[in-house]
């Protein structure tokens, strides 16, 4: 079941923005076919259909074969935009600087002692010999943060799109605000993990930020987009799409920053509104 307040026109509609994990996969990190076939009519109607996903690029081959149109995804909460028909080149990027990560590392250690990091560069992700196991690249570097973030080594310079920080005690969002409290004043710091695992970007960096400057080169006004998304990471893009959807199994803070809600992930809650767009757009094309 859907709702949404001041929902505008069908017609006025150009541009779908959708988060991946929680929204548009399903549990299993699949995309259904009912999902498949919404994207596919949606861009068939002519509305662009943007993917907007705190993954990096090269995590996005669960929706690679589904893209269409311009093949732009915008990864990274918004440090990236990469072309997917292009195995995930990077066309714009919005990096952390690396004096201000390191600066951060530093306040949260304080601030929060036993915290652990890894740095997401353009190039692949690093981290720290404590920071919680999972399917790392196999080239990544295992030091300290200082040494990751040094213009050095890794990645010879290349750009920082993240931070990201790790706390075995905390409760994710006591972490979140703690981490905001001590440092929000020189970085952007948002979640999406149910763990108390935080996501650190450059200042005025989110998705809705990188999506704003992705619309804009296109003419599409706030009021021409209808976003999609569950957590924490998602609230500015949901709060500053004209429309907007939190997921049935969305975080509060995300179901407060929507203008609507649909059913969840595994519901098929995107596909449920794409479809409802191009039906109303139909009967409204074929009364005029």
């Amino acid at each position: 079941m859907t709702s949404a307040t001041d929902s505008p026109s069908p017609a006025a509609i150009r541009l779908i923005a959708t988060d991946l994990d929680g929204t548009l996969l399903r549990d299993d990190k699949t995309v259904s076919d009912r999902t498949v076939a919404a994207l596919a009519a949606a861009e068939e109607a002519g509305i662009e259909v943007f993917f907007v996903t705190g993954r990096p690029a090269r995590w996005m081959g669960v929706v690679s074969d589904h893209v269409h149109g311009h093949g732009l995804a915008i990864c990274a909460n918004g440090a990236a935009v990469a072309d997917l028909h292009a195995d995930g080149e990077l066309v714009k990027v919005r990096p952390l600087e690396r004096d201000i990560a390191l600066d951060v590392v530093h306040s949260l250690r304080a601030a929060a002692p036993g915290t652990t990091f890894a740095v997401e560069l353009a190039t692949g992700i690093h981290y720290e010999p404590a920071y919680p196991p999972f399917h790392l690249d196999p080239g990544a570097t295992v030091a300290v943060a200082e040494k990751l973030l040094h213009e050095e080594t890794p990645g010879v310079g290349a750009p920082v799109l993240k931070l990201l920080a790790h706390h075995a005690e905390l409760a994710p969002d006591d972490f979140l605000a703690l981490a905001r409290a001590a440092a929000g004043d020189r970085a952007s710091f948002t979640r999406s993990s149910p763990t108390a695992l935080l996501e650190v970007s450059g200042p005025g960096v989110s998705k809705a930020s990188t999506l704003e400057l992705c619309c804009a080169e296109r003419g599409i006004s706030p009021a021409e987009v209808v976003a999609f998304g569950d957590m924490p990471n998602d609230v500015e893009m949901l709060s500053w799409a004209g429309t907007s959807y939190a997921m049935g199994n969305a975080h509060p803070a995300a179901l407060a920053a929507a203008s609507g809600r649909t059913g969840t992930n595994s519901e098929d809650g995107v596909a449920v509104v794409i479809e409802r767009i191009i039906a109303e757009r139909r009967i409204c094309d074929a009364g005029r």
